[in-house]
């Protein structure tokens, strides 16, 4: 999910330095600050030699992270490497102080906590992938891009239905989707292209906030228990004024023309794609069940969900050998069709990167907070600054680091604070990286995906715009929650 530099130039360099150095500001600060409260857990550990170590590692890490396409080094390596020395280190320093036991149990509790939103993210990913491959999304496309739409509807069109399909489906897919759409239809106006794609990554991104399943950082305040499944909905009006009122800014400067249409060759969607789309939904109803009436982690209903689709394909694989299709060789004749579905070849196809990514943020974080300083970043910011301010800097420091450790850390923090806050975070921790385009995974996809129209700078000139959408969804949050 992290990030293309060798597209982004000098610009985009520097920002990536950015990263390494507010982190080691943070940490420095939280060291500071523990030197002066004798009552913060783990204060003696934060001024040890593993305190030190632990944290340089970390940031020498991130670093690595943020130049993964200038150095092609996956971020997953990293941070894997920076979690394991991490333990290794506060494994070796508690066994000198005669505390081994201690390590364990805490180790114990990061990892089960991993265990727990691997699953359920690589079911849903299984499940994404499995409609891809079916071709629910290209039929979609096709359908778009066959309409007589204008090139500002069409902003609109692929803007509405980004901000909707990402609470069920990730972000990057939906915006990959919608990217395809607008660059078949406006490849003869590249403004259109540019400010489309602007929309779309903030629609994906506002979309995902108001949905358990929409992004990884609202899953973790899920699975923790922070809020109720139903809870979140309450974010749906700050979060599509997060996606209009830049929206209906951007749209002014879009052509009302027709865009020049030509054929379209139709993708023929594979036998079960809408009823893996329906197994998808079930499944979630099922985790949700689990959860709200069974007090069982969301978790198993999702593995549970995963039966659903295995299967299913054992149904499709069976209706496979009865299938023919047109031969159009020989006119009037079939020939037999292979329709196979295979559930592993889909789960191999999961974002294997970003899931080792995810574990090590997790088990590095964890380790950082084992040692005391997220306790002592905690009471720096919310005790110093207050919720509010400080879940609307978190928000903005999304944009420029990635949301997957600033959310993890804030959770792991634990600040006392009411649904209300960590509603707060939870929205602008979701539409905080809307601000930049290296801020999400859907806007570093699409300048990938749509290069030369969409790119670093283009997004940057209508970041003020973004932020009056930004500030506006806190306002809405403030004014109906």
């Amino acid at each position: 999910m992290l990030y293309s530099l060798s597209r982004l130039g000098f610009i985009g360099r520097l920002t990536w330095l950015i990263p390494a150095m507010l982190l080691g500001s943070i940490f420095f600060s939280a060291s500071v600050f523990a030197s002066e409260t004798a009552t913060l857990e783990y204060t003696s550990h934060i001024h040890s030699w593993v305190g030190y170590a632990s944290v340089l590692i970390f940031v020498l890490a991130y670093v690595l992270v943020t130049l993964e396409e200038k150095i092609h080094l996956s971020k997953s390596k990293p941070i894997l490497l920076a979690a394991g020395l991490i333990w290794v280190l506060i494994a070796i320093f508690y066994q000198s102080i005669g505390q081994p036991d201690v390590v364990h149990h805490a180790i114990t509790d990061s990892f089960l906590e991993y265990a727990e939103l691997f699953f359920f993210l690589l079911v849903a990913m299984t499940y994404v992938n499995s409609m891809v491959e079916r071709g629910l999304f290209d039929e979609l496309r096709d359908w778009l891009i066959a309409r007589n739409m204008s090139y500002r509807t069409l902003f609109w069109v692929t803007g509405i239905l980004s901000f909707f399909i990402s609470p069920i489906a990730d972000n990057l897919t939906t915006a990959l989707i919608m990217c395809a759409v607008v660059m078949a239809a406006g490849k003869d106006d590249p403004k259109f292209i540019s400010l489309a794609c602007i929309n779309i990554v903030v629609a994906a991104n506002a979309g995902g906030a108001f949905s358990p399943f929409g992004d990884i950082t609202t899953l973790m305040v899920w699975q923790k228990g922070m809020l109720d499944f139903a809870e979140f909905f309450a974010l749906f009006l700050p979060s599509l004024a997060n996606f209009v009122v830049p929206a209906f800014i951007m749209s002014l400067a879009i052509s009302t023309q027709v865009p020049s249409q030509e054929s379209v060759d139709e993708t023929r969607e594979k036998q079960g794609g809408k009823a893996i789309f329906g197994l998808f939904l079930l499944t979630i109803i099922t985790a949700v069940a689990f959860h709200n009436f069974l007090h069982i982690p969301p978790v198993f209903g999702m593995m549970m969900g995963l039966a659903y689709l295995k299967f299913y394909g054992y149904y499709l694989k069976l209706k496979s050998h009865t299938l023919t299709a047109p031969d159009f060789d020989n006119p009037g004749q079939h020939h037999p069709e292979s329709n196979e579905f295979n559930v592993f070849s889909r789960i191999a196809e999961a974002e294997w990167d970003t899931l080792f990514f995810f574990y090590g943020v997790i088990m590095a974080v964890g380790g950082l907070g084992f040692l005391g300083y997220l306790t002592a970043i905690s009471e720096a910011m919310y005790g110093q600054l207050g919720p509010t301010w400080s879940n609307v800097l978190v928000g903005i420091l999304s944009a420029i680091v990635d949301n997957i450790p600033v959310m993890y850390a804030v959770l792991e923090m634990n600040p006392a604070m009411n649904d209300f806050q960590w509603l707060l975070i939870t929205m602008t921790a979701g539409v905080g990286g809307s601000l930049l385009s290296i801020g999400s995974a859907a806007g570093v996809a699409l300048m990938g995906q749509a290069k030369g129209h969409y790119t670093f700078l283009t997004h940057l000139k209508w970041t003020p715009v973004i932020a009056l959408g930004y500030a506006a969804s806190i306002g809405v949050h403030f004014l109906v929650n």
